[in-house]
């Protein structure tokens, strides 16, 4: 089945133009688009992924439209003309999966799209650049094997490769993985999913940062 993307952007060129790519892959389906996350989520069906503008006129944050969104049981993929750095850099600290800008090539827009309606994160330029200036973010402070089993393990390994690769038990890459949930949750920044345990392996620089968008 088609995953279905929606688009929340009050520029009807924009959301005319994306929603013209999402209708060219056999396996998205544009479910439509909206001005605001509250009209959206009033008159759509459930979507596999949203496009979120950043920038919307009707002044909501964009942290409380991806929560909402992630709470309705859609992934999120922000969408940014980059221009307000602080926008971004919120952004980068909720649950969505990625930002992209409009401004990119509409192949990479695709593409970001086409993974993050897969259930992928999208790291891009722009995500590791509000990383990298945010100065609330604190490293966690992991042992040399977590960050192994970090780096292996959000980088799609399963825990018995990962045990594999590094000569371990199973069960001991099991424990190191509760530990890295449990560090991260005291610092704020929760890691249930293997997608969460990505981000914060790429925001404390256990994972290299991409090179292009």
């Amino acid at each position: 089945m088609p995953r279905r993307v929606a688009i929340v952007d009050d520029h009807e060129v924009v959301s005319l133009a994306i929603g013209a790519l999402i209708a060219s892959r056999p396996e998205l389906e544009f479910a439509g688009a909206a001005d605001t996350v509250p009209e959206l989520l009033q008159r759509t069906a459930l979507v596999d992924l949203v496009v979120l503008d950043l920038n919307l006129r009707d002044g909501s944050r964009p942290s409380h439209n991806v929560h909402a969104l992630r709470s309705w049981g859609a992934g999120v993929l922000a969408l940014t003309s980059g221009e307000n750095p602080f926008l971004i850099r919120e952004v980068s600290r909720s649950p969505s999966l990625g930002i992209v800008r409009k401004s990119a090539p509409a192949a990479s827009i695709l593409d970001a799209i086409g993974r993050a309606a897969a259930g992928e994160a999208v790291v891009t330029t722009e995500w590791a650049a509000a990383v990298d200036s945010d100065p609330d973010l604190r490293s966690a402070p992991l042992t040399a094997r977590e960050r192994q089993v970090l780096a292996l393990y959000a980088s799609g390994l399963g825990a018995k490769s990962v045990a594999v690769e590094l000569g371990i038990t199973e069960n001991t890459v099991d424990d190191h993985i509760r530990r890295i949930r449990s560090v991260y949750r005291q610092l704020g920044r929760p890691a249930n999913s293997k997608i969460d345990l990505y981000r914060r392996g790429m925001e404390d620089g256990f994972l290299p940062l991409p090179t292009g968008a």
